[in-house]
């Protein structure tokens, strides 16, 4: 930072957050406010779209802003004082309000992370059939490679999260899981998928590196 007076906040936050004790505490206890006031303006953001309010919002912001003052202890090392410290802690709390919110949306409305409407696989692959056969065809094959080449563990989370929407941390809560684990699983899923459909002629085959395109190495050779 260029400000020496943000300069010397930032360090005391980054110090006393990092200590241990009374140091420590007194220093959650002044963020935590702050912390607690961007995650009810963001929770009063999102509130008419989810329809969220009362005291379920307000346990939603106390939440967020409590995990993401624990967030920001363990994450200070990744503070390289480009910004306010603030305004770097501000953002843990933002993201913490949208993961609870989605969380509590798609368990209010109890949608079944396992229901399978192949009817909306089209827009997900971004294929745009010319007519409702094709859009069925399309829709069959994707459903017959799910069945054919997934695990039941790859569908479960293909279906939750591409066909359904499932956002990833509400699926991994569901399943018991982690967030990196099922996207493991999705990429390998959506890996075998696209084979399939592109053996089948429902999709495209990637193109092929060429020795006339192939990227140059660092020698000037290529590859």
């Amino acid at each position: 930072m260029d400000d020496p007076e943000t300069d010397r906040e930032n360090r005391r936050w980054v110090r006393d957050l990092a200590a241990a004790g009374p140091v420590r505490e007194a220093a959650c206890r002044e963020l935590y406010p702050l912390l607690l006031r961007i995650a009810k303006s963001e929770a009063r953001r999102r509130a008419p779209v989810l329809e969220l309010d009362g005291p379920e919002l307000e346990d939603i912001a106390h939440q967020a802003a409590a995990d993401a003052l624990m967030a920001i202890g363990e994450r200070l090392d990744r503070f390289r004082g480009e910004a306010r410290f603030t305004t770097w802690a501000s953002k843990f709390v933002i993201f913490n309000v949208a993961t609870k919110m989605n969380r509590h949306f798609w368990r209010r409305h109890e949608v079944p992370y396992d229901q399978e409407d192949w009817s909306r696989i089209t827009s997900r692959f971004d294929v745009g059939p010319d007519d409702e056969a094709q859009a069925r065809e399309f829709a069959a094959a994707v459903s017959t490679a799910v069945e054919e080449n997934l695990s039941e563990r790859q569908r479960i989370v293909f279906v939750a999260t591409v066909l359904n929407g499932m956002p990833m941390d509400v699926l991994a809560d569901e399943l018991g899981s982690t967030h990196n684990a099922l996207y493991k699983v999705l990429f390998d899923a959506r890996k075998k998928l696209r084979a399939a459909l592109v053996a089948s002629g429902y999709l495209p085959a990637a193109p092929q590196m060429t020795a006339r395109n192939s990227t140059p190495l660092s020698d000037g050779s290529s590859a």
